[in-house]
Order: structure tokens, then C-alpha cells, then sequence
């Protein structure tokens, strides 16, 4: 690349240098490059594009310059051209003169000189011996800082705990910098050859200040691309546990160069309990730390674990005052249901869900339990071997997951039970005391009264929403007719709640028998019984019957947050932007194209490139696909529209795609761009809980994304010099 900047540059005196001299010491002027190949989103410097070519060039300009007489000549100039040229040069040099009063000392030193406006040497003062050694000594240090964070290798080896007193052992940090000294690094070895044996080459603030700048550096490589795309949505997944901490992991979305819809994860947040604190935090860090303008937020989701649903809906609330079409919406990795029940603000629905968790959690530890559970379900359903081989693949699934895990509990309910109860009551040695405890107290949960009318109750409600939500995660089509079936979904759940009486007696009964093929007495919680025995008015509240307490302890709330819920998640900006899915040239087919974008497309006019000509070319659009050729078939999703190669000739069109896309709610299309996710929940199932690190999870999760060592060295010196 430095060849090609010579012979761009028309610099013969510097075709005999070598690429690395070149590199080292010379510079050219940020003027030459057109501004698309520049990124000067890092804080620390203007930043090239790896294929950057300089192509500005004035060629005249040296022959006002005695310094260059030396260089070749382009062409002769009239004496008017040179007369105006000189003039130019003058005026240009008073501009320079000026500004360069106005910065210090220590700027002066790093300018580049851009009289003649090519390639000339620094007149920096270069580096010294000891400066130079420095350099080289951090770059090794953050090349095993970076080793480590990819092949998640925690900083500290063994606990104090361990060892034996008097006995030292170094941490992984410090021995792998001995590996590599006893390796051959020079440089390593210079600095540390006179250390005594015990003492740490690198100390834990430095360790985690280097750690700090690899994690900022590594990041900004993935947000550079978030803000070249302009547009982006923010994603948080559930809180998660780090070295004691509570943090929630937060990722992006946006759409790439390359037209594909990308989801990377981006860093954790210390988690706030108060959720306005929460609010301002969460703002601050992905403005000011992150530097990513919310003004181009498109959509907002929050994945939650039962107990913070209210919390993060402050969170979306607070930034939707700030920036109104940043859209709360659902995401498309979390079933409606499943989120649905997480929101429920009702005690005994958080119990049940942690409860459904771990016994999932508990079959899945062990095969010989599945494979218990199995035989299990053989016997309970040997009259329906197509339903118990379904219940049977089920359990070998994350079913906890699912849009109708309730009702697949429902069915599971007395298998699990008399498996768990067939373990811990087992005898022999076939099962360890782990396994043996934790069958004994998840069969006494299941067993509760109060889990069973949960679980029926959360059946039976969340089952007029199970079709709406599965078709929010199915093709773009079932989407956008999802978005119009909402209404009805919202008047089945108002009828309920105006009959609960009539309904909450059905779910009771089932919930009754259920309770009876289990052997479960049908009683009020005991935490009711025991407050009503201790309180004066205990007399009042006899006549209280199982019945009406769960319909206004459990189906009343319920209801009503299922129906509040989806009013909020699915505002009048969400639901006209999943109209705008019209646009897709499947769903387009589907409608006779016979559609009205344009009377949804004003939500994101201020993002079309040319809004004054949106009817014109949704009109072109349609006539596009409605004629098109026999053998052509219509792009089923919106990834199949970006790709298209004549998308650019519909840059409104291009524009309202990539604004949709982005929403949380829309499913990404291809595996390979959702990496972030996945990554993470790896990181966080293959790592120790007290081994966890914020800055090396970062570049585990990223450890694809490139790096810049001597930008990393140079952020260093420049904040801890």
C-alpha cells in the first residue's frame, strides 16, 4: 500500500524505500484521501480505511516551492497561473499560521507539514533508544492481554486458598510472559532479567488499565461500522453474574457494508437497582463512553429475567421521552409468551418460572435423567406414542423457551413428578447425593398447590396470544399480518377480563384435577394461612376459599398486565412500522400490490435520502415486481430486497429496508451475523462465575474483530504516561 501511495503521490526520490521506512517515517496529508475513505470516529486519531488510496492531488503547487525544485516537473505554467497559485499559497499559509497559534505545545509537535501538499519527512523529534524499548515492551504486554481475552485464559492461576503457605506461584498473566521471555523476547528480557523471581513483572492496576484500553480499542472497531450504517438499535440480554457483580450485557444491530443485518454484542453495564439511576447510566454510557448518537436509535429491547421487567421498562420509557423513534419493541430472539410471563408482576409467577428453569436445568445435567424421564413418559403415554415420542424430543430441547412451554408443562406434569420422586426415594447407588437432593426438593415444588394453579392459570391466558407471537417470529408475511391481528388478540383478552369470573372458574377446575391425578391437596399457600392465623382480623378473612384468592391474587393481575403489556410493547410508531414490511415484494404479491406505504413511511421520512419523491418511486417499486418476468420470483424477506443488485436505483426504498431491518423484533435471517448472542451465552456458560471479566469477555465474544497494537501502546502512553 505505501508503494502505491509513492506512485500516487509522483515521488521518485522515495521508490527506493522500503515499505517499512516509509511507514516509519513519513506521512501524508488526511487532504489527499476523498472523505469516504476516512473514519474519524476514534477518539484518538483520524483512522484509514485498510483500502485507502490518496487521489487528491495538486500538481503545480511544487513549482512555487524552492524546497522541491528537486522533483519532477508536471508542466510549465503561465506567469498569470503561477501569479495565482503563488497568491493561493500565501492566503493558505496565513490560515495555517493562525490556527497553529491557537494549539499547544505538545499539538505543534505532532502537526504533519502540508506545504506542497505531498509526502515529506516528520519534523517530529523521533523516538529515543529508551522510548523505542518502551513501545516494544507494551506491545508485548498487550499481545498477551489480547492472547488471553480470545482463548478466555483468566489473569490469576490459583486462589491463595490453594496453595500451601510459604509456597509462590505466579498468575497466568505473569506466567505466560516468562513463557514467552524464556522463548526468546528480547525485549521482555532486558526489562526483567534483573526481577527478583517472586515479584510480579506487571502490576493488577496496570494489568487492568492495559485491559481497560484493549477493551475500548476492540469495541470501536465494531462501532466504527455501527456509525458508517448510521442507523442502529440497542438490545440488552438478561442480568448476568460477573466476579459478583450484576451486569447487563448490552448489543447492537445494524446493517453492515455488505447489506446483511448484524447483531454484536458491544459490552456490560453495571446493573443499578434504581431504575432511574439505571436510566441516566445506561444513556451516559452508550453516548458519552461508547459515543454512539441515540438520535439514530431505530429500536430498543430489553430480554429480562422475572423480577427486572419493570425496572428496564423505565429504562425504555426514559429514552423514549429523549428519542421518540427509538421503538420499544419485543425481540426476536425472546418468545412473546416467555416474555410476556417474565413481565407478570405477581411473586408466585417469578417463583414458578425460576422453578420450570431449574428443573429444565436438572435434566439436562444429566443423560441418565433423560433418559429416566424417557421411560417415564413410555409408560404414561403407551396409549399415545405419537404424543409421548413429541414430549419426549420436547425434553431434549431448551423447552423453557418455547411459545407454549406452559402447555407442554401441563402435559409433563406428572412425568416429572413421579421421575423426580422415583429418584430421590431411589435406594441404590445409581444416582449422587446432588442429583438424589435436588429430585426431592424440585418433586416438593412441582407438588405445591399454589405452582400447579400458576402454571394452568399462565396456560390458559397466554394461549390467545401463542399464535400471535409464533407468527412474530416466523417469514416477513407472518409478521406483517401478525401486525394486524393484534386487535383481535386485544378484544379475546378484554372479553376474558370483563368474564373473568366465568373464565377463572374453568382454569380453577383444571387446576383441581391436575392437583388430583398428582395427589396434591387443594389448600390456600401457607404464607396466606400463617399471616391470616397471626393477624387479629382472622375472623374476616374465614370465609376466604381457594378459588376467589388465586382469581384476585393471580388471574385478575395477570390479565391485566398481559393486556397493558401489549399495548405498550406494541405502540401506534411499532405497529406502523410493521406495516411498512408491505414493502417487501412477497408480501407485496400476497396483497395483489395493492398497498399504501407511504401512509406509514412518514415515521422515517427524515431518514429517506429524497422523502419529496417517495410516492414516485413506491409507485416504480410495485410496477417492478407486479411485471416482472415469469421466471422471476418474488424476495420473501428483507434481506433478500437488500440484496438485490438494482436496490441502489430505490434509494428510498434501500433506506425504509434498512431502517426495518434493524428493529428488534425482526428476526436475523442469516446464523453467521448473530454471532454476538451466542458468543456470549458460550462465554458465560464455559466460564466461572468469580473468573468472569468485563474487558476479557469483550474480546473473547469479539475475537475475530481486528486490532491495532500500536494504537493500543500509543492510547497507553497518552493516559498513563
Amino acid at each position: 500500500r505505501c508503494q502505491r501511495w509513492v506512485e500516487n503521490c509522483r515521488r521518485a526520490d522515495l521508490e527506493d524505500k522500503t515499505p517499512d521506512q516509509l511507514n516509519k517515517h513519513y506521512r501524508l496529508c488526511a487532504k489527499h484521501f476523498e472523505t469516504s475513505m476516512i473514519c474519524r470516529s476514534s477518539p484518538y486519531r483520524t483512522v484509514l480505511r485498510d483500502n485507502a488510496v490518496p487521489t487528491i492531488f495538486d500538481l503545480t503547487s511544487h513549482l512555487n516551492n524552492p524546497h522541491s525544485r528537486h522533483r519532477k516537473r508536471i508542466k510549465e505554467l503561465s506567469e498569470d497561473e503561477i501569479r495565482t497559485l503563488k497568491q493561493r499559497k500565501i492566503d493558505e499559509a496565513f490560515e495555517r499560521q493562525q490556527a497553529t497559534q491557537e494549539l499547544s505545545e505538545s499539538n505543534e509537535q505532532n502537526t504533519v507539514s502540508e506545504e506542497g501538499g505531498e509526502e515529506q519527512e516528520e519534523e517530529a523529534v523521533p523516538l529515543t533508544l529508551e522510548e523505542r524499548e518502551n513501545k516494544d515492551y507494551l506491545k508485548s504486554l498487550f499481545e498477551i492481554l489480547i492472547l488471553m481475552g480470545k482463548q478466555n485464559i483468566p489473569l490469576d492461576g490459583h486462589n491463595v486458598d490453594e496453595l500451601s503457605e510459604g509456597i509462590f506461584t505466579s498468575g497466568n498473566f505473569q506466567a505466560l510472559l516468562e513463557y514467552r521471555i524464556n522463548a526468546g523476547d528480547e525485549v521482555l528480557r532486558k526489562r526483567f532479567e534483573m526481577t527478583a523471581v517472586n515479584l510480579e513483572y506487571c502490576s493488577k492496576t496496570q494489568q487492568k488499565q492495559m485491559l481497560e484500553i484493549c477493551e475500548s480499542c476492540v469495541r470501536e472497531e465494531t462501532l466504527r461500522e455501527v456509525r458508517d450504517s448510521h442507523f442502529f438499535s440497542i438490545v440488552t440480554d438478561e442480568v448476568v453474574d460477573i466476579a459478583g457483580e450484576e451486569h447487563l450485557p448490552v448489543l447492537v444491530r445494524f446493517v453492515d457494508d455488505s447489506h446483511n443485518l448484524r447483531e454484536e454484542f458491544i459490552g456490560f453495564l453495571p446493573y443499578e437497582a434504581d431504575p432511574e439511576i439505571l436510566a441516566v447510566k445506561f444513556h451516559t454510557t452508550i453516548t458519552e463512553k461508547w459515543g454512539l448518537n441515540m438520535e439514530y436509535c431505530r429500536g430498543q429491547a430489553y430480554i429480562v429475567s422475572s423480577g427486572f421487567a419493570s425496572k428496564m421498562k423505565v429504562v425504555a420509557m426514559r429514552l423514549l421521552e429523549k428519542y421518540p423513534q427509538a421503538v420499544y419493541t419485543l425481540c426476536s430472539s425472546c418468545a412473546l409468551n416467555i416474555w410476556l410471563a417474565k413481565s407478570v408482576p405477581v411473586v408466585g409467577v417469578s417463583i414458578a418460572l425460576g422453578t420450570i428453569e431449574e428443573v429444565c436445568c436438572l435434566f439436562h445435567q444429566s443423560p441418565q435423567l433423560l433418559v429416566e424421564l424417557d421411560n417415564t413418559i413410555s409408560v404414561l403415554f403407551q396409549n399415545n406414542e405419537v404424543k409421548g415420542n413429541e414430549l419426549k424430543q420436547i425434553c431434549r430441547s431448551q423447552w423453557t423457551g418455547r411459545h407454549d412451554t406452559f402447555e407442554v408443562l401441563v402435559d409433563l406434569m406428572q412425568a416429572l413428578v413421579l421421575c423426580l420422586d422415583a429418584v430421590s426415594s431411589d435406594s441404590s447407588v445409581r444416582w449422587n447425593n446432588f442429583i438424589v437432593g435436588r429430585a426431592f426438593v424440585l418433586s416438593s415444588a412441582l407438588t405445591d398447590f399454589d405452582f400447579i394453579v400458576t402454571i394452568v392459570i399462565l396456560k390458559n391466558v397466554l394461549s390467545f396470544t401463542r399464535a400471535f407471537g409464533k407468527n412474530l417470529q416466523g417469514q416477513t408475511s407472518d409478521v406483517f399480518f401478525a401486525a394486524s391481528s393484534l386487535t383481535a388478540v386485544l378484544h379475546s383478552l378484554n372479553e376474558v377480563m370483563e368474564n373473568i369470573e366465568v373464565y377463572h372458574e374453568f382454569w380453577f377446575e383444571e387446576a383441581t384435577n391436575l392437583a388430583t391425578k398428582l395427589d396434591v391437596q387443594i389448600k390456600l399457600p401457607g404464607k396466606f394461612r400463617r399471616a391470616r392465623q397471626g393477624s387479629s382480623s382472622g375472623n374476616l378473612n374465614s370465609e376466604v376459599t381457594s378459588e376467589n384468592y388465586y382469581k384476585e391474587i393471580l388471574s385478575v393481575p395477570t390479565v391485566e398486565h398481559i393486556i397493558q403489556e401489549l399495548k405498550d410493547i406494541f405502540s401506534e410508531q411499532h405497529l406502523k412500522a410493521l406495516k411498512c414490511l408491505s414493502l417487501v415484494p412477497s408480501v407485496m404479491g400476497q396483497l395483489k400490490f395493492n398497498t399504501s406505504e407511504e401512509h406509514h413511511a412518514d415515521l422515517y421520512k427524515n431518514d429517506l435520502p429524497n422523502p419529496d419523491t417517495l410516492s414516485a418511486e413506491l409507485h416504480c417499486w410495485r410496477i417492478k415486481w407486479k411485471h416482472r418476468g415469469k421466471d422471476i420470483e418474488l424476495p420473501a424477506t428483507i434481506y433478500e430486497a437488500l440484496h438485490l443488485p438494482d436496490i441502489k436505483f430505490f434509494p428510498n426504498v434501500y433506506a425504509l429496508l434498512k431502517v426495518l431491518c434493524i428493529l428488534p423484533v425482526m428476526k436475523v435471517e442469516k446464523e453467521k451475523y448473530e454471532v454476538g448472542r451466542k458468543r456470549l451465552k458460550a462465554y458465560l456458560k464455559n466460564t466461572l462465575t468469580e473468573q468472569r471479566s468485563s474487558n476479557l469477555a469483550v474480546l473473547n465474544i469479539n475475537f475475530d474483530v481486528k486490532h491495532d497494537l500500536d494504537l493500543m501502546v500509543d492510547t497507553y502512553i497518552k493516559l498513563y504516561p
